[in-house]
């Protein structure tokens, strides 16, 4: 069964799209033991060619019969529109391969800094990382600082260098550079061989064989290794012997191959996928996903040296009521326990989910309880509903595949499951479970969006409602002081694919400036006369006040005083004063925004016994407040945040340049290990609106930064008489 919106329908037809070049029809490939089942996350920078390494795979195993395009928007794993207009992946996707009897899940994950929430929820459903490279543009720095993330997961990995077809590849180089970026663990299993300035073939440093990939085959055909080639790679044999050695649990192994003894293959390969799967080993494979050279080399990976799902500990689970419970293991007859790792809707069978189970075996047409906890501070509130599972599909892209179960250990998608949304458990309803959620960042790029007609309001709110619901990485925010509808995005790239989603979804919307939320208040003493009477025949109007006004200290809140003598105003209108006073305050008095920091002193007034009522003296006390306003001086105040940015040591000198420049008031720098410093300071939140975007330029992607509300200082020449 293919699923797909309207947009992405129009965009594939005729054109040879995944759905077009599929080999399998509409066979959904279902794992039977979590022993043969190997999730595979691929992660690296933006265009060092993880879907089209996807691709090659696919095509090597048979399951396309040719590889799409990312120009053309062909690839299975790209199917989302965004993702064909900005040439490049922008949401999480997951791509099985069937290998004998082995399920490889690889789960394609996008490059760019803008979508780490797709990313991390990659890494939450994988088992192991496929770290892509390209022979081209080498690693940078965000590759690298997310290899010390999945270090600290205790991830198993894998180096591909890929588009070693390329005229500027330079493997070697790029070999260098991963080895000091990511250590002397990251060694290489194979070396290329080139035949006229090209790569046609590998030689396997292990086996001293070449797989030799013809023009238009899928699969290499094999032959000893000449005696130059084996010349010329004994040096990376060795180190790679050295290294599989140093991980072995056989103690003697080392000063066994030091004493010249030759240590059987079997035996180094068997070590060396037991390094793998334990995560202190990392293999380097060569491949081009133009040519399929290293695609059955990588393919065996996958199946041999990558862990199952048996061999990783699960996350932490608890009740409902948050109470810790026992540690779960992957086993398809435990209790359910699975989680969705996104959430998107598909125009014909609306919310479609991507599930990891981790324990038990969720089934086709059996009820389950959906929770989700802990992120109400995004606007997902916590919610906890039983609802039935009517489907289970296999995705492969954007094409679903019906399977009628998915054990412990795999990954399947769900449609129609109401209250679903990224981040939340799925577990047995006479037992519900909650998983502990992974680290979602926290998005710090604010944009203001409109809808465009009274009309469009009501649409606006139900898609909210629905994006919201799939990315946990947007926060939707009413703004209560400047009445703005704001977006919080990842940054300028997240924020065009959640509007694009909007208006895919039929919302006439446009975006505006943001309005940074300031405040009024008195930069010196004032008095004020307010005098509100009118006579129009029947009961009419008095009250009058005169008021005298000062400003307190920031965060010193509204002070109201009576000091009238003599009963000039009934005491039951001196509170009737104090909330026309209020009112004004809420609505400012120079600039329109709220009046903070003040006291005010009712100091006479009079009233009349038959004209005077609540309603006059409230008009009063708001006429007295403006006058006070308009013969005195008005001080505009800003919000300012707290901010605590980590960057590499070598950007700290630019970052606090930078600082310097957005009127940041440096509070402090404490150095944080790993060649990171974090630096404290104080910002106006007008310079920050586009600060995760400029940070991430300023740092070369590496800068991160995170921010609370501080307090309101005054705007630097902006205490102003009010006409």
């Amino acid at each position: 069964m293919s699923v797909k919106g309207t947009k992405d329908a129009a965009r594939t037809a005729g054109r040879g799209g995944p759905e077009a070049r599929r080999s399998d029809a509409s066979a959904g490939i279902p794992a039977q033991d979590p022993a043969q089942v190997r999730n595979v996350a691929l992660v690296g920078h933006s265009g060092a060619g993880k879907t089209m390494l996807i691709e090659a795979l696919l095509a090597a195993n048979g399951m396309i019969t040719r590889k799409g395009s990312i120009a053309d928007g062909t690839t299975v794993s790209d199917s989302d529109p965004s993702a064909v207009h900005q040439q490049r992946s922008v949401t999480l996707s997951v791509v099985p391969l069937l290998l004998g009897d082995t399920k490889v899940n690889l789960l394609d994950t996008p490059g760019y800094p803008d979508f780490i929430g797709e990313l991390r929820a990659g890494l939450r459903a994988a088992d192991a990382v496929l770290f892509v490279v390209s022979a081209v543009d080498g690693i940078d720095a965000t590759t690298t600082a997310l290899w010390g993330e999945c270090e600290h997961l205790g991830m198993p990995r894998a180096v591909a260098i890929t588009r070693l077809d390329h005229p500027r590849a330079d493997y070697d180089g790029v070999l260098a550079a991963c080895r000091a970026a990511f250590g002397d663990s990251v060694l290489p299993l194979y070396v290329p061989v080139r035949t006229g300035g090209e790569v046609t073939g590998l030689l396997g440093l292990l086996s001293g064989t070449v797989s030799e990939y013809g023009t238009g085959e899928l699969r290499p055909t094999g032959r000893p290794g000449s005696a130059r080639e084996l010349e010329e790679a004994e040096s990376a044999r060795a180190e790679l012997i050295e290294g599989i050695i140093a991980e072995s649990e056989d103690e003697t192994l080392m000063d066994r191959y030091l004493g010249g003894e030759d240590i059987d293959t079997a035996v180094l390969v068997e070590d060396l996928e037991t390094a793998v799967a334990r995560g202190s080993f990392f293999p380097v494979l060569s491949t081009s996903a133009v040519t399929g050279v290293g695609a059955a080399e990588l393919l065996e990976v996958l199946t041999q040296a990558f862990p199952s799902p048996l061999e990783r500990s699960l996350p932490d689970v608890t009740d409902l009521a948050g109470t810790p419970l026992g540690a779960l293991a992957c086993d398809p007859a435990g209790p359910l326990a699975a989680e969705v790792v996104r959430t998107s809707i598909d125009p014909f069978l609306g919310r479609v989910c991507l599930v990891r189970v981790f324990s038990g075996e969720l089934r086709a047409d059996t009820p389950v309880h959906v929770a989700g906890h802990g992120l109400a501070d995004r606007g997902h509130q916590d919610h906890d509903t039983d609802e039935r599972v009517t489907h289970l599909y296999s995705p492969l892209g954007a094409n679903l595949r019906p399977v009628s179960s998915c054990i412990a250990g795999d990954i399947c998608a769900v449609a129609k499951l109401g209250s679903a949304e990224t981040g939340d458990t799925i577990s047995g309803r006479e037992q519900p479970l909650l998983l502990a959620t992974w680290e979602i960042p926290e998005p710090l790029m604010p944009v203001a969006i409109e809808a465009d007609s009274h009309s469009d309001e009501d649409v606006l709110a139900r898609s909210l409602g629905k994006v919201a619901a799939g990315d946990p990485t947007l926060r939707v925010e009413r703004n209560a002081e400047t009445h703005q509808q704001i977006l919080w995005c990842m940054g300028e790239a997240h924020a065009e694919v959640v509007l694009d989603r909007l208006r895919d979804q039929g919302v006439k919307l446009h975006t505006v400036s943001v309005v940074t939320p300031l405040r009024e208040t008195f930069a010196a003493p004032a008095a004020g006369h307010g005098r509100h009477v009118k006579q129009s025949g029947g009961h009419g109007q008095y009250a009058i006040c005169d008021i005298e006004v000062e400003p307190l200290s920031r965060g010193g809140g509204f002070e109201f005083v009576d000091r009238t003598v003599g009963g000039v105003i009934p005491g039951t209108f001196i509170s009737s004063v104090e909330k026309g006073v209020r009112s004004q305050m809420q609505k400012g008095v120079s600039a329109g925004f709220p009046v903070v920091d003040l006291r005010v002193t009712l100091v006479g007034g009079k009233a009349h016994s038959v004209d005077s009522s609540d309603a006059a003296f409230q008009a009063a006390g708001a006429l007295a407040l403006r006058e006070a306003a308009a013969a005195g001086r008005i001080q505009l105040l800003e919000p300012v945040s707290s901010v605590v940015i980590s960057v590499s040591d070598e950007h700290v000198g630019a970052v606090m340049s930078d600082l310097s420049a957005r009127r940041g008031r440096l509070t402090g720098t404490t150095s944080s290990g790993s060649d990171l410093t974090e630096i404290s300071a104080e910002v106006p939140d007008q310079e920050l609106l586009k600060y995760a975007v400029e940070l991430r330029a300023l740092t070369a992607g590496t800068g991160r930064f995170r921010r609370r509300y501080l307090r309101h200082d005054p705007v630097p020449g902006n205490t102003v008489p009010v006409a």
